[in-house]
C-alpha cells in the first residue's frame, strides 16, 4: 500500500475551470457526501472556492521500489486563464491545452513496469530512453504535453508477483517486442514535468490501444474509453458504493497512511462519483498489479465497484492480521518493561531501607563470611590474596568479564579449607578390625597400613605418604582405598588418571582462559572440605601423553614429599600444602610408570590369591553381598564347598576375585529365578486347594446348622468337634467366612507357611555347578601326568597373577653338520635370545656329561612354547629350555612334578627372577610338589603366607648343575 506523498521542495497544483461541476456536492445521495459522512474527514467549503487537486500515487519511486511518499511537483501555470477575486488564489494539476485531450488519438507509449496509472492519480516515472524523453519534451513544447501509460506484461515464465525486471531493462524493449508486452487499455497521461530523467505522468481517461503507428520511439492510435451507462439510483450500486466505504472506514480506524490518503483525496477531488470511487478504492489498496489492471480494463461501473470491494476487503483482513501482530508484540515488550521496572524499583526500595544491598556488597559479604571460620588457620599470604582480590571487586563493573573472573577467583579461595584438618582415629585395633572386615588376606598392605598409624600416634600428628598398589585386576587394589580412609577416619576423594594426557587436568588451566578450572587436587579438597583427605589415584600406569603436555611429569610435583607443601597450581596461583594428604595410587604393571614418578612412591604388590584365600572371599564377603543383591534369603539356598572350589579351579582361576564375583552373581539371579517361578506355581496351586476346601466347608457349615436345629447340644459340639477335624486334615485356610477375624489371620499364616514348605530350598553342588555357569573354561594346567622326554614345566608370571608354561622340545633331522634351532610359540625378543643362550649352555653341558654325544651338532631342534596365540616374553624361562634340551639329548624325562623358573647366563648362573608368589600360586594349582627358584628369591618366598608354602618342596639354586641333579636323579619313580 503506497503512502501519502508528502510536498518537500515543490507541490502540483490542478487549474481547474470554476463550474459548479466540480463543486462538492452535499446532497444525502452522494457518494463523497457519504464517504466524508463515514471518515469524519468532509470540510466545508466556501461556495465559491477552488480545490487544489493533489493526486496520489500507487506507483514505485524513481528507483522502481513499490513504496514510499512522492514529492509532489510545481507545475508552470502557462496557459492557465487568469481569475479575478479570491478564484485567483486557486491553481490547478491539469494545465489546460489545445486541442483538448480527448482529441489526442495517437499518443506515445510508456512502459510502466510496477502498477498501472488510475485516472485522477499522479505517477513518477523514469526514462531513460533517450529517444522517447526527447519525444516528450518535444510534446510537451507544442502544448501538446500526452502521452498513454500502459502496463508492460510480465515476461513469459515469471510470476507477476515476483517480476524482477527494472525500469532500466523495460526501456531495453524497442519497437514491436515492447508494443507486443503492452496491455492494450491504458491511461492518457498529461506530462506535468520533466526533470531530468523524471516525468511526471497524471492520468486522466481510458485508452484503449489500436495499432502501432512508429516503433522508436513506439508512438501508437488509441480510442478513448468511457464507463457504459448505467443508473446512479440503482440500489445495487448505491448498495456497493456504500460498502467499500463502509470498508474503507474501517481500514482508516486502522491505518493512518490510508488516512491521509483519503484526507488529502476528498479535500481535492471534485464530483467524488461511484465510478471514481471504484477507481480510488483500487489505486491506494495494495494489489498486485494484475489485478490493478482489471480494475482500470472494467468499464461496468458496477463490476469495477465489486473488484475494488475485494481488494479493500483483503486489504482489511491485512489490516486486521497487522494489528494483532503489532498488539501481541506491543504487549510483550511492554509487559518485559513493566517487570523490569518493578524489580528495578523494588531493589531500590530495598536498598534504601537497608533490606538488601547491591550484588558487589552481598558478594563480599559472602566471601568474607565464608573465611571467616578459617581466618585464624589461613596462611598470611592466602588472605593477603583474598583481600586484594575483594578490594578490585569493588572497583569492578558487574557487568565486566574482569568482574566474573574475580568472582570465581574468589569463590575458590574462599572455599578451599584452609589448615581444617579432620581429627584422626590412631587406633590401631580398630583400624585392624576395619581392614579385616572389607578384606581377607593382603597381609602387607594391612601392615603397612597399621605401621602408618603407629608412627602417627607416637608422633602425635600425621604425615602424608604415596603408597603405590600394584597387581593384577580384581584383587581389591581400588577397594582397599576406601577401607584405609574408614580404618584413618580420613575423607576419601578418588580420581582415575587413566588416559589423561591434559596437564591441566593436574595443574589447573590458567584464569585468563574461558571456562579456566582448578585442578584435580583443588577440586578435591573443595569437595572433601579437609585438608589431610586420603586420595586415591587410579591406573596410575596407565598415564597418556598428548599435545597438552606430560601428566606423568606434572605428578612430580604433587606426589614428592618435599615439593607438595607448597603445591602451586595454575588457576590458584597460591601455594598450598597437600603435605598432610595420604595418597593411594593403584597400577597393574610397575613397569609402565615413569622411572621419576616410582621413585617418590613406596610399592606395595598385591599378588593375587590362592584357592584357599578365594574359598574364605566367596564365603565371607561375595557371597554375602550377592544374596542381599539378588534379594535370595540365605535359608533358602545352599552353596556347597565343592561347587565354589570348581568355581575357582575351573571358571575363575585368574590372581583376582573379580570374576568370581560375578560368577557367584549369576548363580544367585538363577537362584532367585527358580524361587519365584516355584513359589508362582506353588500359589497357583494353593489357591486352588482353597477354593476347593472353602466348598467341602460350606457343606460340613450347613450339616453343623441343620444337626442344631434337630439334635441336642452335645451332638452339635461333636459336629463341631468333626468340622475341625476336617480342617486340619485339609492344611489349607479356608477363609470363606469373613465375619470372623481369627480364621482370616490364621488362613494368612497357615497359607504362609504352606508357600514356603512348598519351595524347597535350592542346593548347587559339584554335580550341578555347569547348570547355574555353564561349561567350564578352564580345564587343568597339566597337559601330561607322565611327563615325556623334552618336555619341562616352566612358571610363568602375567598380568592376570601366575600360570605354568610347558616348553616342549622335539627331534626335526639329524646329520651330519646340521645342528640348529627353530623356536615358535610366538616368543619374544628376550625369550628368543634365552633359546640361543639355552642351546649354547646345553651343548657346553652335554659335552661334559656325555663328551660321545654328538646330538646338538647334527640334530635340527624345534622348541616350542605351546599356546602360541598368547604373546610371551621374559627373562625366566632359560633354566627350563636347558633341561628341556638336555632330556631330549640324554632321552631322559624329567619328574613329573617338577616345575622351575630362572634365567641362566652363559657360564651356567641363574639370576633371580620376579612374582615369586605368583609362581607359587600357579604351581600349586597344577599340582606340583617341587618347585626350582633363583637362592636370589629365598628371601621373597619366606615372606609368603604359610598357607601358601604348605606342601612343597623348595629349592634354591645358585648354578644349573644344581637344577641338572634334580631334574634327571632318580628318574626311577617316574
Amino acid at each position: 500500500m503506497l503512502k501519502l506523498l508528502s510536498s518537500t521542495s515543490s507541490r502540483v497544483h490542478c487549474l481547474t475551470t470554476p463550474t459548479p461541476s466540480l463543486r462538492i456536492k452535499q446532497e444525502p445521495n452522494s457518494v463523497f457526501y457519504a464517504l466524508g459522512r463515514l471518515t469524519g474527514l468532509t470540510q466545508r467549503s466556501p461556495k465559491n472556492s477552488f480545490f487544489r487537486a493533489c493526486f496520489c500515487s500507487d506507483s514505485s519511486n524513481g528507483s522502481g521500489s513499490g513504496s514510499g511518499s512522492q514529492p509532489a511537483v510545481e507545475v508552470d501555470e502557462k496557459g492557465a486563464e487568469s481569475q479575478s477575486g479570491a478564484d485567483s488564489k486557486a491553481s490547478s494539476a491539469i494545465v489546460s491545452t489545445y486541442p483538448k485531450p480527448e482529441d489526442y488519438l495517437t499518443v506515445l507509449a510508456l512502459p510502466l513496469p510496477h502498477r498501472p496509472l488510475f485516472p485522477g492519480f499522479y505517477m513518477p516515472i523514469y526514462v531513460k530512453d533517450p529517444k522517447l524523453l526527447a519525444a516528450l519534451q518535444e510534446s510537451r513544447k507544442r502544448q501538446a504535453p500526452y502521452a498513454g501509460a500502459f502496463l508492460l506484461k510480465d515476461e513469459p515464465g515469471t510470476e507477476s508477483s515476483t517480476s524482477s525486471e527494472t525500469e532500466k531493462s523495460v526501456y531495453d524493449i524497442k519497437g514491436k517486442e515492447l508494443f507486443n508486452r503492452l496491455h492494450e487499455v491504458g491511461t492518457l497521461a498529461q506530462i506535468s514535468s520533466i526533470q531530468g530523467d523524471q516525468v511526471i505522468l497524471i492520468g486522466h481517461r481510458r485508452l484503449r490501444i489500436t495499432e502501432m503507428v512508429s516503433e522508436d520511439p513506439l508512438t501508437v492510435k488509441v480510442d478513448h474509453l468511457k464507463e457504459k451507462p448505467y443508473n446512479k439510483d440503482d440500489d445495487v450500486i448505491k448498495a456497493t458504493s456504500f460498502e467499500v466505504i463502509s470498508t474503507l472506514r474501517d481500514v482508516l480506524k486502522t491505518s493512518s497512511l490510508w488516512r491521509d490518503h483519503v484526507q488529502t483525496y476528498s479535500q481535492h477531488i471534485g464530483d467524488f462519483n461511484f465510478p471514481r470511487l471504484a477507481d480510488f478504492g483500487a489505486a491506494i489498496s495494495g494489489a498486485n498489479k494484475l489485478q490493478c489492471q482489471q480494475v482500470l480494463e472494467e468499464l461496468d461501473v458496477h463490476k469495477r465497484l465489486q473488484l475494488t470491494l475485494e481488494l479493500v476487503k483483503k486489504e482489511m483482513e491485512i489490516s486486521k492480521i497487522q494489528e494483532s501482530i503489532a498488539k501481541a508484540i506491543e504487549e510483550k515488550i511492554s509487559g518485559e518493561q513493566r517487570r523490569y521496572l518493578l524489580n528495578e524499583q523494588l531493589k531500590a526500595i530495598k536498598k534504601e531501607l537497608g533490606l538488601e544491598t547491591d550484588d558487589k556488597t552481598a558478594l563480599s559479604a559472602k566471601f568474607k563470611e565464608r573465611l571467616e571460620p578459617n581466618r585464624e588457620k589461613c596462611p598470611p599470604h592466602v588472605l593477603q590474596v583474598i583481600e586484594e582480590e575483594l578490594t578490585k571487586l569493588q572497583l569492578l563493573e558487574a557487568s565486566s568479564s574482569e568482574f566474573n573472573v574475580t568472582r570465581n577467583y574468589l569463590d575458590w579461595l574462599t572455599v578451599l579449607p584452609w589448615g581444617n584438618y579432620s581429627d584422626e582415629n590412631f587406633d590401631v585395633i580398630r583400624a585392624q578390625t576395619i581392614l579385616d572386615e572389607d578384606h581377607y588376606g593382603l597381609t602387607d598392605v594391612k601392615e603397612r597400613i597399621l605401621e602408618f598409624i603407629a608412627v602417627g600416634k607416637l608422633r602425635g600428628t600425621s604425615q602424608g605418604k604415596i603408597i603405590c598398589l600394584s597387581g593384577p585386576p580384581g584383587v581389591g587394589k581400588t577397594s582397599i582405598g576406601r577401607s584405609i580412609a574408614r580404618a584413618l577416619n580420613r575423607k576419601f576423594f578418588r580420581f582415575s588418571v587413566g588416559g589423561l594426557s591434559d596437564v591441566a587436568e593436574i595443574k589447573g588451566h590458567r584464569r585468563t582462559y574461558i571456562g579456566a578450572m582448578p585442578g584435580k587436587m583443588v577440586q578435591c579438597l573443595k569437595n572433601v572440605g579437609t585438608a589431610n583427605p586420603l586420595v586415591l589415584i587410579d591406573e596410575i600406569d596407565k598415564l597418556g601423553r598428548g599435545h597438552a603436555g606430560d601428566p606423568a611429569s606434572a605428578l612430580l610435583e604433587l606426589l614428592d614429599p618435599e615439593q607438595n607443601a607448597n603445591f602451586l597450581d595454575h588457576y590458584l596461583d597460591v601455594p598450598i600444602d597437600l603435605s598432610k594428604v595420604l595418597f593411594v595410587c593403584t597400577a597393574n604393571v610397575v613397569d609402565n610408570i615413569p622411572n621419576p614418578l616410582l621413585d617418590r612412591m613406596e610399592v606395595i604388590a598385591i599378588a593375587g590369591y590362592i584357592a584357599d584365600e578365594k574359598m574364605h572371599i566367596a564365603r565371607d564377603y561375595l557371597e554375602k553381598t550377592a544374596q542381599e543383591t539378588c534379594g535370595v534369603k540365605p535359608e533358602q539356598v545352599e552353596v556347597t564347598d565343592a561347587a565354589l572350589l570348581g568355581l575357582i579351579e575351573n571358571y575363575c582361576r585368574e590372581a583376582g576375585v573379580r570374576n568370581l564375583q560375578k560368577h557367584i552373581e549369576k548363580i544367585y539371579r538363577k537362584i532367585a529365578l527358580r524361587l519365584v517361578r516355584e513359589g508362582s506355581s506353588n500359589e497357583s496351586v494353593i489357591s486352588g486347594e482353597v477354593v476347593q476346601s472353602a466348598e467341602a466347608k460350606a457343606e460340613v457349615d450347613e450339616t453343623d446348622q441343620h444337626a442344631a436345629a434337630n439334635e441336642t447340644a452335645a451332638e452339635v459340639e461333636s459336629v463341631g468337634n468333626s468340622s475341625h477335624e476336617l480342617k486340619s486334615e485339609s492344611s489349607v485356610q479356608t477363609s470363606d467366612q469373613p465375619k470372623d477375624p481369627k480364621d482370616a489371620t490364621e488362613t494368612e499364616k497357615l497359607k504362609e507357611t504352606e508357600t514356603s514348605k512348598a519351595v524347597e530350598k535350592v542346593s548347587v553342588d559339584a554335580s550341578n555347578l555347569a547348570d547355574f555357569v555353564g561349561k567350564p573354561v578352564f580345564h587343568a594346567e597339566r597337559i601330561y601326568d607322565q611327563t615325556p622326554v623334552g618336555v619341562v614345566m616352566g612358571l610363568a608370571w602375567t598380568a592376570m597373577g601366575g600360570s605354568t608354561l610347558y616348553i616342549e622340545t622335539t627331534e626335526v633331522e639329524q646329520g651330519e653338520g646340521k645342528g640348529a634351532l627353530h623356536v615358535t610359540g610366538q616368543l619374544g625378543d628376550v625369550m628368543k635370545e634365552s633359546a640361543q643362550i639355552a642351546h649354547t649352555l646345553a651343548r657346553t653341558i652335554l659335552l661334559e656329561k656325555e663328551p660321545d654325544n654328538p646330538f646338538f651338532a647334527n640334530t635340527k631342534l624345534h622348541l616350542h612354547v605351546p599356546a602360541g596365540a598368547t604373546p610371551k616374553d621374559g627373562p625366566s624361562a632359560g633354566c627350563t629350555m636347558i633341561t628341556s634340551l638336555l632330556s631330549l639329548a640324554m632321552k631322559m624325562p624329567v619328574r613329573k612334578d617338577l616345575a622351575m623358573t630362572g634365567e641362566v647366563t652363559l657360564t651356567g648362573k641363574i639370576l633371580p627372577i620376579g612374582g615369586v608368589k605368583e609362581k607359587t600360586i600357579a604351581a600349586r594349582r597344577s599340582e606340583v610338589k617341587t618347585i626350582i627358584f633363583p637362592s636370589a628369591n629365598k628371601r621373597d618366598y619366606d615372606e609368603l603366607a604359610p598357607n601358601v608354602r604348605e606342601g612343597l618342596d623348595v629349592h634354591f639354586v645358585d648354578d644349573y648343575s644344581q637344577i641338572f641333579n634334580l631334574a634327571f636323579d632318580n628318574n626311577t619313580g617316574n
